[in-house]
């Protein structure tokens, strides 16, 4: 029966999980491109020698640059090797999230009929099991998402090349003047219009860069952000927990708990786990995006440790800030649905399973 609910809650998280990423993902690409945009802070002692455009001023006039500039396909860049991460990631993490719960319940159980504890599992428990379960999502799936931050910020990449490439046009000019030559080399530049690119350029990008180890780039803040989900789950549980024990103790005796109260206690639970892991969020995905932006080694980073020490240096801690306000409303929302379907799917799936049983009962008598 345990490993039945495992598959129950493994089906249900990716099932939830792909629809919360289609109705979020414009807000996902525009957060990403706001985490990788480079801008120097005042008196850096190396800023880059481009200066940034000024960012639009809310999320909503980023979407509608894009779709101005890029057409729908620049919001939704990255979508299918993003939904079928987010299959595997809400696939694999539930799974072995119930199977670590299970586990961790049953030991609960084990320890109160030894006249230690109550029977119920601790806070560092749910730590424990969600970090578990979060560390092997994170090392089978890490490949998928370092193919959709590159989809996702390609055109954003490419735009910042070619205005490296104006710049150099310009300094040539100026050094020995070329006639009306600049004119047209800079026309041609400026009829290159940027497209979103496809998962296999993407993965031969990836691998013509850094090899196979390039599809693992950020994987150490990644690690270190499956905090993210367990301090989600901690007050996810806890809170749930809480109710479902208001509502055992009280004279009416529900212990049900609507879709509504389940989609708020996922808001709850991922606003906390959002701004407190933001900057690491921020880390990866430098890491994982294209390196080559401007030519300028402020903007390159070689590993954790040097993207955080250059972040520090030429952006200081706002970079590590960047979008957090559009994460906080893609992530929490996605997550109040998620966490809402995949209670709806757990029952449903539990329902049907009562159901096929008794008619395979049924039928054998």
């Amino acid at each position: 029966m345990s490993n039945s609910n495992a598959v129950a809650n493994g089906l249900a998280g990716a099932g939830g999980g792909i629809i919360a990423q289609i109705i979020t993902y414009p807000l996902q690409t525009v957060n990403t491109r706001q985490q990788t945009e480079r801008i120097a802070k005042k008196g850096s002692s190396h800023p880059p020698k481009r200066p940034a455009p000024p960012p639009a001023s809310s999320a909503l006039l980023q979407i509608l640059q894009v779709i101005k500039t890029e057409g729908w396909g620049g919001l939704y860049s990255g979508l299918k090797p993003s939904l079928f991460g987010t299959a595997a990631s809400q696939g694999i993490y539930y799974y072995f999230y119930q199977v670590f719960k299970n586990k961790a319940e049953a030991i609960a159980v084990a320890r109160k009929h030894k006249g230690r504890g109550d029977g119920t599992v601790g806070m560092f428990s749910w730590l424990l099991v969600a970090a578990l379960a979060g560390s092997l999502n994170v090392l089978l799936t890490n490949p998928i998402w370092v193919l959709v931050t590159r989809m996702q910020t390609h055109t954003q990449a490419e735009r910042k090349i070619m205005e490296g490439k104006k710049e150099a046009l310009m300094r040539e000019s100026s050094e020995s003047p070329t006639g009306s030559t600049l004119p047209e080399k800079l026309a041609e530049l400026d009829s290159i219009k940027p497209r979103p690119y496809g998962t296999w350029h993407a993965a031969c990008e990836v691998y013509s860069e850094a090899g196979v180890t390039g599809f693992w780039k950020g994987i150490i803040p990644t690690l270190i952000m499956v905090c993210n989900p367990s301090i989600q789950f901690m007050i996810y549980e806890s809170s749930l927990k809480h109710l479902r024990g208001k509502r055992a103790a009280s004279k009416q005796g529900l212990k049900t708990v609507s879709a509504l109260e389940v989609f708020l206690l996922g808001a709850l639970a991922k606003l906390g786990a959002t701004v407190s892991t933001y900057p690491l969020l921020v880390v990866k995905s430098r890491l994982q995006a294209k390196q080559e932006i401007g030519g300028n080694i402020s903007l390159r980073y070689s590993g954790t440790i040097d993207a955080i020490i250059k972040m520090i240096r030429y952006e200081g801690l706002p970079g590590f800030y960047k979008g957090m306000s559009t994460k906080i409303v893609q992530s929490v929302f996605a997550a109040s649905v998620l966490f809402m379907l995949k209670e709806e799917l757990v029952k449903v799936y539990t329902v049907l399973a009562v159901k096929s049983q008794k008619l395979l009962s049924n039928v054998i008598n």
